[in-house]
């Protein structure tokens, strides 16, 4: 039993990933058209119960797609007590992700042993002995400095959230409709890529307890990758070959690391190829077993989908 298995914590799910954009009514109609899923506005959140004293309502766009919630943020939307929490973006591109928790204090505090540095939600450092509040709540919230982590990972508690589908009791991740585009099953993981694999893992299985389940060679993406489960959801941390798109993408944040792609399970990879030519998507790769977008014509994003999912992924399709 590992030194997380130990502490009175559990993470639940992944919460959401997250995406900046320049345009987020372009980025809605985008997820409309390719992926035939509705975005639904942060501000939905506060028709019944107001927001937080100047706490913006306008920033962010949330849309559900299979088993992730995808939350889509204007930068320069998102202001608090008069500073822009987040650097403006010449374009689109995935910033990150984070949990939710149960037993939050106690994974703050086991991450804190580990030396992982960690700031609350308007950037202070996050160094008590309990997380830091969400501005104006008594909510626990914090996220990893990504010099220290890798990524801006972010926690917070499982709290009643009604634009989070997956909340509803009972839910299960759904059976592939007939007029779902592309024939999404599920998500089959995110990739992040690194030159520093040890960091990532030091966050992701000795902090917070999830499982290597997979070593080896991405030959699409051109990189050697380690494959985690933790909670929901299977994350690639991939060292990307020089000379490739990966290490390029990897090299605009260098030396923190680059949340790069999201990999989907579908049904049929000519369904899906057909639907994204119809909708204008340019097609990066084409194999028997995996299509990748080129992200210039699909918000910023290497949209990967495959047929199978990552070998020693223990979650049951169904």
């Amino acid at each position: 039993m590992s030194d997380a298995d130990k502490q009175q914590f559990h993470l639940t799910r992944l919460y959401h990933p997250s995406h900046h954009v320049t345009d987020l009514r372009e980025a809605e109609v985008w997820f409309g058209r390719v992926f035939g899923r509705p975005s639904r506005p942060i501000s939905e959140m506060t028709r019944n119960a107001p927001a937080s004293e100047g706490y913006p309502t306008d920033y962010s766009t949330f849309t559900p797609i299979s088993d992730v919630l995808f939350d889509t943020i204007d930068p320069k939307r998102y202001v608090l007590d008069g500073v822009q929490q987040y650097a403006s973006v010449d374009g689109p591109h995935l910033k990150g992700f984070g949990w939710y928790v149960d037993g939050i204090a106690d994974a703050y505090r086991r991450l804190k042993a580990l030396g992982i540095a960690m700031v609350g939600q308007r950037g202070e450092v996050a160094d008590g002995d309990n997380p830091p509040s969400a501005p104006g709540s008594p909510m626990p919230i914090f996220f990893t400095v990504p010099e220290s982590a890798g990524l801006r990972y972010e926690f917070l508690p499982q709290i009643p959230f009604p634009l989070d589908h997956r909340l509803v009791p009972g839910w299960e991740v759904p059976a592939v409709s007939d007029d779902d585009p592309l024939g999404i099953e599920r998500c089959s993981h995110h990739t992040v890529l690194t030159d520093r694999p040890e960091r990532a893992l030091r966050v992701v299985v000795d902090g917070l307890g999830g499982t290597v389940i997979h070593r080896g060679r991405n030959e699409v993406l051109g990189a050697s990758s380690t494959y985690v489960h933790l909670a929901d959801a299977v994350f690639e941390y991939a060292v990307p070959d020089a000379g490739t798109a990966a290490y390029v993408d990897w090299a605009g944040a260098a030396p923190n690391d680059t949340y790069h792609a999201i990999t989907w399970k579908v049904v049929d990879l000519d369904r899906v190829e057909r639907h994204l030519k119809e909708q204008g998507v340019d097609l990066r790769v084409r194999t028997g077993e995996v299509i990748v977008t080129d992200p210039v014509s699909s918000l910023g994003i290497p949209w990967v989908f495959t047929t199978a999912l990552t070998p020693g992924d223990p979650r049951d399709v169904g």
